[in-house]
């Protein structure tokens, strides 16, 4: 399946929260444009790049990188990108794509 691009701007355009992969917290979407989901933390405020996910999803569809939530963030830094690698995965679980 590949990333939804369209579906996460309909979905968080305008931001929203979705549930951590371990649960109790959320990660908070402040927006996503064409090239950026934005995200937000009490602490600190980053940008995940859309052809870092594209790229992870990929390689999740070719049997490349694990689809468990818990071991993907390892496999993402080395294999996509050392930037915020657990929120991605909070993402790409909320998307259905990891386990």
């Amino acid at each position: 399946m590949p990333l939804d691009w369209a579906g996460l701007q309909r979905e968080f355009g305008h931001g929203g929260d979705i549930p951590t992969v371990a649960g109790g917290k959320t990660l908070h979407i402040t927006a996503v444009d064409d090239e950026y989901i934005y995200i937000k933390h009490s602490l600190w405020r980053d940008q995940l790049a859309r052809d870092h996910l594209e790229k992870a999803v990929a390689l999740i569809e070719a049997d490349a990188m694990t689809r468990h939530p818990g071991l993907f963030a390892e496999e993402y830094r080395t294999m996509v990108a050392d930037v915020r690698a657990t929120s991605v995965a909070h993402v790409l679980k909320h998307l259905g794509i990891l386990d």
